[in-house]
Parts: C-alpha cells; sequence; structure tokens
C-alpha cells in the first residue's frame, strides 16, 4: 500500500508542479536571432598604429572578442563572422537597445594610453601612444582598495620589460588614458614599474573605477572598427511560422504518446509520463541557465526526444521477449532492463562524446546545438531509464502490473519454459 501511495504522490505532485511553472517558463524563453529577430552590424577593420596592415590573424582575434563581449553584454550564441579581408559581421538576437549595444561593441575598440610628445606645437596634448589595447592582459583590470579604502584599478600587460621602459622614462609625468579620442584619466607614474602591474587611482568614485576596468578589459580589439551599417533583422521563421512549427511538434509529440501507451500497455504510459517530464525539465534548463533558443536548438531539442523514445522503445522490447521466453513479469522486467541499459547507456554516451567535440571546436549554432544536445541526453538517462524503472518497480512490488497483458503480450505469445 507504500508503495501505490508513493507512486500515486510522485505523479500527482510532478504533474501539478509542470502545470503551475509551464506558462511562466514559457514566457522566460529567450528566442533566437532566427525566431525572433534582432540587430546586425556590419564592421571594416583597420589597424591600430599607421603603416600596419590587417593580417587575417588580428581580424580573427578581433572577431573572437567581439564574441566575448557580446556574451558580457548577455547576447545568448551572438553570430559573428569574418568577411573578406577586412570585415566583421555581427548579428545579435533579442536586441532591446540598439543605440546602447552599438555604442559598447564598438567604444572599447580604440583604447589607447598616450603620453604629451614634448613638441613646441602641442605641447599640452596626450598625442604620443605608448600602449594600445592588445599590450593589457585578457582581464588585466580589476577593482582594488588602497589603504584609505578608496577604490582603484589594478592593470596588468603583457609585456614587463615594454612597461618598465615606459614607467621610467615618463617617471613624473601623466601617462593618460583614451578612448575613442575621449580621455578617460590621466594618472601620473609616480614609479619605475617592473613586475608588469599598476595601480591607477580615481578619485575615490567607485562608479569611475569600475567604468575604467571596464573600458580596460573590453579594449583588447587587435583592430580599429569602423561601422558601415546597421539594420534591425525580422526572425526569419516569423511569428506565423513560429506557431506552425509548435502545432506540429504537439500534433507529433501526442502520436508518439497514443503509440507508446497503444504499443506497451502500462510502461508505455509511465514512459509517456517520463517524456513530458523531460520536456519541462529541458524548458526549465533553458530558463534557469537562460539559454536562447535557436533553429539548431530546436533540431536538438527533437533529435533528443527521438533518443529518449528508442530508449523506452529498446528497454520494452527486451522486457517483451524476456516474458515471451515463459519467464514472470518480475524476472522479464529485471532482466530486459539489465540487458537494455547497456545498449541504451553506449549509444547516448557515444553522441554526448561527438556533442562535446563539437562543442569544443564549433562556434556559433553550432555550439548551441552540442549544448543543448549534451543536456537532452543527460535529462533523458535521468527521467527515461532511471525514472521510468522507479515507477514501474514501485507498482511492481505492490504486486500490480503481475500479468503479461499489461505489458502488451498475449498469453498465445508466451512459450512454455
Amino acid at each position: 500500500m507504500k508503495r501505490i501511495v508513493a507512486f500515486i504522490t510522485v505523479v500527482v505532485v510532478l504533474t501539478a508542479l509542470m502545470g503551475w511553472t509551464t506558462p511562466g517558463l514559457l514566457k522566460s524563453m529567450r528566442l533566437g536571432l532566427d525566431l525572433k529577430g534582432g540587430f546586425e552590424i556590419l564592421y571594416e577593420a583597420s589597424p591600430l598604429e599607421a603603416g600596419a596592415k590587417v593580417t587575417k590573424e588580428s581580424l580573427v582575434k578581433t572577431a573572437q572578442s567581439l564574441e566575448k563581449r557580446a556574451n558580457k553584454l548577455g547576447t545568448s550564441e551572438p553570430e559573428v563572422t569574418t568577411e573578406g579581408t577586412n570585415r566583421i559581421r555581427v548579428k545579435l538576437a533579442g536586441v532591446t537597445d540598439e543605440a546602447e549595444v552599438r555604442k559598447m561593441m564598438k567604444e572599447p575598440a580604440e583604447l589607447t594610453f598616450r603620453s604629451k610628445d614634448g613638441t613646441e606645437k602641442n605641447p599640452d596634448e596626450y598625442n604620443k601612444i605608448e600602449m594600445i589595447g592588445t599590450d593589457f592582459a585578457e582581464n588585466g583590470a580589476a577593482l582594488q582598495f588602497d589603504n584609505m579604502n578608496k577604490p582603484q584599478v589594478s592593470i596588468k600587460v603583457k609585456s614587463k620589460d615594454k612597461f618598465a621602459e615606459i614607467t621610467k622614462r615618463l617617471l613624473g609625468q601623466p601617462l593618460a588614458i583614451y578612448m575613442n579620442d575621449e580621455l578617460i584619466s590621466a594618472p601620473v607614474v609616480q614609479a619605475v614599474l617592473t613586475d608588469g602591474t599598476a595601480s591607477i587611482s580615481v578619485g575615490g568614485s567607485m562608479d569611475e573605477a569600475k567604468e575604467l576596468r571596464d573600458v580596460i578589459n573590453l579594449g583588447a580589439l587587435p583592430l580599429k572598427l569602423h561601422e558601415k551599417y546597421s539594420q534591425s533583422l525580422g526572425a526569419t521563421l516569423g511569428q506565423q511560422s513560429l506557431k506552425s512549427t509548435i502545432e506540429a511538434g504537439l500534433i507529433g509529440s501526442v502520436f508518439i504518446l497514443v503509440f507508446m501507451v497503444g504499443m506497451y500497455r502500462a510502461p508505455g504510459l509511465i514512459a509517456s509520463f517520463a517524456l513530458i517530464l523531460h520536456t519541462w525539465l529541458l524548458i526549465a534548463v533553458f530558463a534557469w541557465a537562460n539559454f536562447t533558443l535557436t533553429l539548431p536548438g530546436i533540431a536538438a531539442i527533437i533529435l533528443g526526444i527521438g533518443m529518449a523514445v528508442d530508449a523506452n522503445i529498446i528497454t520494452n522490447e527486451r522486457i517483451r521477449e524476456e516474458l515471451r521466453s515463459g519467464k514472470s513479469v518480475m524476472s522479464s522486467v529485471k532482466a530486459g532492463g539489465k540487458h537494455s541499459l547497456r545498449t541504451v547507456l553506449d549509444s547516448n554516451i557515444t553522441t554526448i562524446i561527438v556533442a562535446v567535440v563539437m562543442y569544443i571546436y564549433g562556434t556559433g549554432s553550432v555550439k548551441g546545438f552540442a549544448l543543448v544536445l549534451i543536456v537532452e541526453i543527460v535529462l533523458s538517462i535521468a527521467t527515461n531509464v532511471y525514472f521510468v524503472r522507479f515507477l514501474l518497480n514501485l507498482l511492481l512490488k505492490a504486486g500490480k502490473l503481475m500479468k503479461p497483458k499489461y505489458f502488451g503480450v498475449k498469453e498465445s505469445e508466451i512459450r512454455a519454459l
């Protein structure tokens, strides 16, 4: 009796939880560029230093830096691609403030540390470039506090020798920080720095310290970017097409659930419940991790559901084979589950390995597809293998489903041992 109560409690509680939370989870789902639309910017790259050239390596590094910057802005799965010899195209999904995104994507591109050149023509202007964004270590700026508990920014550069030479030459003189030809700060060099690190005072302002830290960390772009054009993008599927896609998915899911119940009876009903739980958990993970749903993501979801159905079919067919051989229901479930587990795990683990390789070496939507597929498989193993067995064993140990007909096996199909 206790097992029956436990079975009913688990099913009722999970059903209520799914019904209560699903509308909110669906509303919080973020749609990708291909489903919701977004913002596109085309940049033309040029060298930061006069006489230099735009190389393929510097163009790729700049594109990678822009992708990292887009992720820091909260944009998931940005599409950043290089075109020709000096262009980079950026596509951002779900952009609400285009002006702010445009400003933050480009503004740190022209970060420079300058000194006065000492000429009679411009004696008070900081027009000699001493360091550029690429001279700083990645995420080399951090917020810290001095002895008076005032905020300041610590920086770290890549070349200690270069920094030591600059600070020795400019000892007692200001080293100005510029962003897009706008003076941000002009700290005075107080000592010769040989360890590649320094601290910049900002006059006690926490907001200025945070802004300067972010400017330096986001400013390590190898090239200068000039915006050629920008535009808002509509969803390639459109709202009507997206609605049709969802309807088709729901209709297909209903057919799958009906097939599972009609083919495998009680175990099929339990497997159908596990599939619904699997889908709900996936939606919850998307909402919790703030993933963006894109077309490749939908493809991964469909593939994952198909693999989950396969896992249930393999297990139930093995159980039916054991029943047809004349074994008892309890023995058949135990033997069928044992024999099918290795097959199911092997197929899922090999798929995870492929997905991990895709995630490591892929970019953009390929990474998104691989990540969703990995999450799908992990959830599938948890729900459609172990959770299904947990519910089925609760009923069997309670003395229920002890006849082969509950598994879709007729008496005439059972052979004598």
